[in-house]
Order: structure tokens, then C-alpha cells, then sequence
């Protein structure tokens, strides 16, 4: 599978990488089996980056993950995290909090989420983590969702991801938010290697094109594609499909619809198309894709490697669909 460097540093991801959400009970419960088996299967599909975060099941989805990468070549892969919340321990006897479910993971609450972007936040947050992978290093740390702890995330965050970095700690670092106007600033403001992207390129929202995704290519940084099918819209439209995990307003449901007929009439699957156009953009260097099962990533291995005719983009720009020529300078 194709690896892209990240940024400046020596960090290569794969086109395709295992967001690791799912295996931390996402919305509902995963076997431990199903969910290493799902780490097996993207391994052997040729997936190589991994990422995952403290927040994602209360530490659960990083346990997980470092305990099916264990036996792996440790220079074979690369593992991204988040910084931003910790996870305190709940004091024995006190009553849990209204977690768990209401934060979309399906885990027993024995910590609490505390938003923290100091600098000894950050450190402990990335100690913790390699704690729970069984790593001595992360490749990538991202600021997570900082969106509303803007200044707190420029003035003692990133210095302190900056030390980090430069301590050897984590090899490249960056922020992951879905909004784009916060990410176009710290690559203008900052020295992030990349930016995480969630729902913010895709075939119904293309709106990373106006500023982020130039900017980043202007400075040679790279970013990371999430959320491709926009929750699931993109993966099957219909009524009562989500969009950004809300009920999608009918004027979106008619576009996905109108996108999803054009591919079909060339013989594309709607998701083969979703998964492959962020990958057309010279500063993209990977897509991220939730996955919790076997299953699920040979299905979406299979729909990256699927040949898109230019035909497809081509009509989807004709019917305004399209703001931009999807084709990168490979062809592909």
C-alpha cells in the first residue's frame, strides 16, 4: 500500500489508516476478539497507521490496539494519539458520572474526562498513553478537538508537543479537529507536521478547499482525511441516514443521492468514490476510516483499490457537485 511522508518529518503513513474509535465500544460494545481480529485484518491488507486517542472508550481503544500491535516489527507501524483530555481516576466510592454512553463509548465509568491543554497536561496525557499501548514512543500526537481552548492549545499546548518532538518522544505532531479554520491557523501560526480533518473533504463538503488544504500544501505539511462518509450519509443514503451524527436535512440527502447516481451509472460504488477522492489532493496524505470489525476493513480495502474512470469526476463536475478536478498528478 502507497505511504506518504508527514510533512517535513520522517513519519510514513498509508493511504488507508485504522481509526481505532470502533474497537473502543463506539456506540456499542466490541468482542476483544472482533477487535483485535480487526487489527489483524488491517495489517494484513497492508494498513500501517493507527490511530486512536485517551478519549476513545476511557483509555479502552489504546489498550486494545497496543496489546494487537504487540507482537508486530515496532519500525513496521505507526500509532497517532491525542492529547487534550486526561482521564482522572474516579475516587473509590464516588458516584459515577454520566458517562460512558453520553460520551458515545459504551465502557463502565471508572474515570472522568477532564479537558486539560497545559503543558503538564499534555506530557502526562502522552505518558499515560504509552502506558496503555505498551509504546515508548508515538509517532503522531495531535491536539484533540481544541476547539473551544483555542488559546490555551496555542500558548502551553503546542510548545509543549514541541518539546515533545524535539525530546524524541513523538515523532511528528499536529491537530485533529472538524472545522477548518482553526486547523488553516495552526499551520500558518505553527510548526505542525499535520492536521487531522474529520467531515470537512468529502463528496458533500468540500470546504477544506477554500483555505486548508492550500495552505497546507503551500507549506509543505500534510493533512489526514476522517470522516469520508460524513457518519454515514455517504455510505448509504436514504432517509434517517446521519450526517455529522445528526439526521441529515432532506436538501443533503437529495445531494448524496444525485452523487451516489452519477458513480453507479459508471458502474462505482458511492463509498469506493467517498473513500477515494480526499486521496486525489496533493496535501493529503492519508484517509481514515473507522473500522471495528474484519469485515469492515477488507470492505474498505477492497473499495480503495477499485479503478475510478475519470468519467466519474468528471460528470460529478458537471452537475456541480464538484468544485475542484479530483485527479491528482498520478492519474488516479
Amino acid at each position: 500500500m502507497r505511504r506518504n511522508r508527514v510533512g517535513n518529518s520522517a513519519v510514513k503513513v498509508t493511504e488507508l489508516s485504522f481509526g481505532a474509535a470502533g474497537i473502543g465500544n463506539l456506540f456499542h460494545e466490541v468482542d476483544p476478539a472482533q477487535a483485535a481480529a480487526a487489527v489483524d485484518a488491517a495489517w494484513d491488507e497492508g494498513v500501517r497507521y493507527f490511530d486512536t486517542a485517551p478519549h476513545y472508550g476511557l483509555g479502552l481503544s489504546e489498550r486494545r490496539l497496543g496489546e494487537a500491535l504487540r507482537h508486530r516489527p515496532r519500525d513496521a507501524y505507526v500509532v497517532s494519539t491525542k492529547v487534550g483530555r486526561v482521564l482522572d481516576p474516579l475516587p473509590a466510592g464516588a458516584p459515577a458520572p454520566d458517562d460512558g454512553l453520553s460520551e458515545g463509548f459504551a465502557v463502565r465509568a471508572t474515570h472522568r474526562r477532564r479537558w486539560d491543554f497545559s503543558a503538564d497536561g499534555v506530557r502526562r496525557s502522552i505518558e499515560d498513553s504509552l502506558e496503555r499501548l505498551g509504546l515508548d514512543r508515538v509517532d503522531i500526537a495531535y491536539l484533540h478537538d481544541p476547539d473551544d481552548h483555542a488559546e490555551a492549545a496555542f500558548r502551553t499546548a503546542y510548545p509543549a508537543l514541541e518539546k515533545l518532538r524535539a525530546e524524541g518522544v513523538v515523532g511528528a505532531i499536529g491537530a485533529g479537529m472538524n472545522q477548518t479554520a482553526l486547523l488553516t491557523r495552526f499551520l500558518r501560526d505553527t510548526d505542525v507536521d499535520t492536521v487531522l480533518c474529520a467531515g470537512r473533504y468529502t463528496l458533500l463538503d468540500q470546504s477544506a478547499l477554500a483555505e486548508l488544504l492550500p495552505e497546507a500544501a503551500a507549506r509543505g505539511r500534510s493533512v489526514v482525511i476522517g470522516g469520508v462518509f460524513n457518519s454515514g450519509l455517504l455510505a448509504d443514503p436514504r432517509p434517517g441516514a446521519t450526517y455529522d451524527y445528526a439526521a441529515a436535512p432532506i436538501t443533503l440527502l437529495d445531494r448524496a443521492l444525485r452523487i451516489k447516481a452519477v458513480t453507479e451509472a459508471h458502474g462505482v460504488p458511492l463509498r469506493a468514490a467517498a473513500l477515494r477522492y480526499p486521496l486525489a489532493h496533493p496535501a493529503v496524505a492519508s484517509v481514515l476510516v473507522g473500522t471495528r470489525s474484519p469485515d469492515e476493513m477488507h470492505d474498505a480495502a477492497d473499495l480503495l483499490s477499485r479503478e475510478i474512470p475519470d468519467a466519474v469526476w468528471d460528470d460529478l463536475r458537471a452537475e456541480g457537485l464538484l468544485t475542484e478536478d479530483p485527479l491528482d498528478e498520478d492519474g488516479r
